[in-house]
């Protein structure tokens, strides 16, 4: 293990310098917008067009990548959102503002690239877990000490934005230092998207939702503290403690999720994230102690409904096309983390603060009424199911290459650059109604047998009084 984490060592320290100067950033931006009287709408769409560009940037990251290569395209990149971050020192206009965040999260999801596809491409793949694994707590502690180095500021000055420049510049150096061997071009997988949604909507749901909690969290969750009356440092304990739950409590719910229904576990804990927002509607007030406990109960549901369900739509997708899984799965919850601020911040410029945890709530209703164990039967079950649970990053700041870190892919003989049509000549998709993708030459109905219980996660149209043999592939 640790000769393992010293051959990646300086990848693993541009990872934890990028994240620190990020999460540092845009917790700051929430907590100064708050302090200058900015309206909620506006916090959100800065943090909302920030996602955006992460979404859109990967693939534009991986052009740029197989034009001038992996540390170039890094070190442009690095350049521009060093940039971003101060110009937003001398200039306060927000619409200026709102363009540079876009600009930050093109750039930002490059570098993410770069690493990913360093990492991916010179590991083994025997060793390919292990080393995401630490990638990941790289990544999410690194977004944990940005959010506490808040609490060596006493001031919403210039002086957040100068350390989070210069750990934007640090990120340069072990990357334009390191000794390890180029990685090879890698061509990103396209996103057939007709067939995901047809195939696994129930999972493609609840990363909409997760994109939307995430997005809401990091763009107003310090908005809502700082109102309760907690000082900045108390906010960035506040988020810091939620973003660490969300990380530790990954291990043992991967334990559990692999050995129960993957649906009912879905349901249950978006139905417990329901029940812990309610007390924090505003009927009541809290002391600071209270609201951290709150914030790591929140962050340990919240954070950990993206891997659940990634694990969810992986069962019932072939092993062949799960990079471009992988593909739709983030770019669904990117865009779920567009929308998230943007409603969360309207609602609570129009009812108040604790309009936050209402919204959060419904979110978590929408999960609850959808996502029923009764309705899946395993009608389009993977041969592997149920796969294996793999703990994921909260930050949203992933590529698509995120694909290949499942060590369960086999990228060379992945067909995700092949079509349905392509494939098998899937057929055409109503809009009103899912289309069964049956193995080939087998009855859809007859997958799923004899599986384990969490494996049995594909939608049966039975259950809304129309079904038959055909079994509706719907997750």
């Amino acid at each position: 293990m640790v000769q393992m984490i010293a051959s990646f060592f300086s990848l693993y320290v541009a990872t934890l310098l990028l994240l620190i100067g990020s999460g540092l950033f845009n917790t700051y931006m929430g907590l100064r917008l708050t302090a200058e009287h900015v309206s909620e709408l506006w916090v959100g769409g800065l943090i909302a067009v920030y996602y955006l560009g992460l979404v859109f940037g990967a693939r534009m990251g991986h052009r740029v990548i197989m034009r001038v290569g992996h540390i170039r395209a890094y070190a442009a990149t690095a350049a521009i959102v060093t940039i971003t971050i101060l110009v937003l020192a001398l200039v306060d206009n927000l619409w200026i503002w709102l363009g540079f965040r876009f600009v930050a999260g093109i750039a930002m999801v490059t570098q993410f690239v770069v690493l990913e596809s360093w990492l991916n491409e010179q590991t083994e793949n025997s060793q390919r877990g292990r080393v995401f694994a630490f990638y990941m707590v790289c990544s999410s502690c690194g977004t944990v000490l940005g959010q506490l180095s808040l609490t060596l500021f006493t001031n919403l000055n210039y002086e957040p934005l100068i350390f989070a420049a210069m750990c934007s510049a640090l990120c340069l150096v072990p990357v334009a230092l390191t000794r390890r061997l180029h990685p090879a071009l890698q061509m990103p997988a396209p996103i057939h998207a007709r067939y995901y949604f047809a195939r696994v909507p129930l999972s493609l749901l609840v990363l909409f939702v997760a994109g939307i909690l995430t997005g809401a969290f990091y763009g107003l969750a310090p908005v809502y503290a700082l109102k309760q009356g907690l000082d900045n440092s108390q906010v960035a304990v506040f988020l810091a403690a939620g973003v660490a739950a969300g990380l530790l409590a990954q291990w043992p719910l991967g334990w559990l999720a692999d050995r129960v229904n993957r649906a009912g576990m879905i349901r249950m804990s978006a139905l417990v994230l329901v029940l812990v927002a309610v007390p924090l509607w505003g009927w009541w007030s809290f002391p600071y102690w209270a609201l951290v406990i709150f914030s790591c109960l929140l962050g340990a549901l919240q954070f950990t409904l993206y891997p659940l369900g990634a694990a969810f739509a992986n069962d019932n997708i072939d092993p062949e096309r799960r990079v471009g899984l992988s593909a739709i799965l983030y770019m669904i919850y990117g865009l779920g983390a567009c929308v998230g601020p943007l409603v969360a911040g309207l609602l609570m410029r129009e009812f108040g603060t604790s309009m936050y945890f209402v919204f959060l709530s419904v979110c978590a209703l929408v999960l609850v009424g959808f996502v029923r164990p009764q309705r899946v039967t395993g009608a389009h079950l993977s041969q592997d199911a149920p796969t294996q649970f793999v703990p994921m990053s909260d930050s949203l700041q992933s590529s698509n290459v995120v694909a290949n870190l499942d060590p369960r892919v086999d990228v060379g003989s992945d067909v995700s650059f092949v079509t349905p049509e392509e494939e098998g000549g899937a057929p055409h998709v109503d809009s009103s109604q899912a289309v069964p993708f049956p193995p080939e030459g087998e009855p859809a109905a007859a997958e799923g047998a004899g599986q384990p219980e969490s494996a049995r996660n594909e939608y049966d149209d039975s259950a809304d009084g129309e079904g038959d043999a055909e079994g509706i592939n719907k997750r």
